[in-house]
């Protein structure tokens, strides 16, 4: 093999080697270091207002306390009335489909009564005649089919069942979290320069101008991304809230922020619910709900495009279809918290092609230098 082949073969090996490290590393150190990443970013969202406190004269402990709690006493009152609210409308919107249950039936039953539906089953009960020998094919098949679904179903209630029971067992593991994420955020604001300069010192010097780009950019696409979806989909939730109210339908708002939600997912969003929805109405019969839906869908759809152009420019434009793989890629590798880490990690790796290091690391393969 040629010379120069063979040392960009052995820098390339080097380059996986260096990148399989780093993501073992990571998968080993982050279950341990979570809670201090969680506290340096808590620490780095109150840097501002600490800054602020302190040119007013406030000691730096007294600016730093005050900061977290104004943070994380500002965030449980926002997230208790939510979820106070949410609760509310949920048991509401739970006794409304109770109360459906006897119009549902009712529907389906003068559905099947229907002539061309009849007509369907006449013919199948024909066909059985004539051709003996495929009853108990088709039964077979139908009576796996059931049991595929009902598995499914169950599997579904089960799994929901279990997430609330998870998450009631972890609520004193949480609590535990928080203790020290804020108690580190503390301490890490009180000391901010002192602790960003020692991890300064730690960097070799060519590494800082690179790394620093990195975070820079980073920062502004991730960030940014966050900051752009968060404000779409609460325009789409206020959007479908106020529609839901002059509409006069109950539990607008668990409606409207669910809808918000659904509406990260992308080309599906909001039709994956309002459209069934607004078929379901026109099929029994409520017009009026129909048509209303129908004329919000239109709002929300036209809303979106209008908007999400603008807001996406000005932090991180990423292509729909790239988006839909990230969900999936993130929904298969880590569930259901994939679909928004799919995307994070999407425009993380965005974001580090922007600040040059996918070129930087083809230079140092091809030619041994980093620039």
């Amino acid at each position: 093999m040629d010379r120069l082949v063979l040392k960009r073969v052995l820098r390339g090996l080097w380059v996986v080697l260096a990148a399989v490290i780093l993501v073992l590393a990571t998968y080993v150190l982050l279950p341990l270091l979570y809670p201090l990443l969680l506290a340096w970013l808590l620490a780095y969202i109150m840097h501002p207002l600490v800054l602020l406190l302190k040119d007013l004269k406030l000691p730096g402990w007294l600016a730093v306390s005050l900061s977290l709690l104004f943070y994380i006493g500002g965030t449980a009152l926002v997230l208790t009335a939510l979820i106070t609210r949410l609760v509310k409308e949920l048991i509401v919107l739970l006794q409304t489909f109770n109360l459906h249950t006897d119009q549902w039936r009712e529907l389906l039953l003068s559905w099947s009564r229907n002539a061309s539906i009849q007509n369907i089953i006449n013919q199948i009960n024909q066909f059985y005649q004539d051709n003996p020998g495929y009853h108990a094919t088709i039964d077979s098949n139908i009576s796996r089919t059931t049991e595929t679904v009902g598995y499914a179903v169950t599997q579904l209630v089960t799994g929901f069942f279990n997430i609330i029971l998870k998450l009631i067992s972890a609520l004193p593991s949480v609590g535990t979290i928080t203790v020290v994420v804020v108690l580190a955020a503390f301490f890490l604001s009180t000391s901010w320069e002192r602790h960003n300069g020692r991890i300064t010192k730690w960097l070799p010097a060519p590494l800082l101008k690179p790394v620093s780009d990195i975070w820079q950019d980073l920062r502004k696409a991730l960030f940014g991304y966050i900051r752009a979806q968060f404000i779409l989909i609460s325009i789409t939730a206020v959007i479908v809230i106020a529609g839901l109210v002059v509409l006069g339908v109950k539990s607008a708002f668990a409606i409207g922020l669910m809808i918000g939600i659904v509406d990260l997912l992308p080309y599906l969003g909001v039709g994956i619910v309002m459209i069934p929805w607004l078929v379901y109405s026109y099929m029994t019969g409520n017009l009026a709900l129909g048509i209303g839906l129908s004329v919000l869908y239109g709002i929300i759809l036209i809303t979106r495009q209008v908007l999400e152009p603008k807001v996406l420019a000005s932090s991180v434009g990423l292509d729909p279809l790239a988006m839909l793989i990230g969900m999936f890629a993130g929904l298969q590798l880590f569930g259901m918290l994939g679909l928004i880490l799919g995307p994070v990690l999407l425009v993380m790796l965005n974001a580090f092609n922007r600040a040059g290091v996918f070129h930087v690391l083809h230079n140092y393969i091809v030619s041994g230098r980093l620039r």
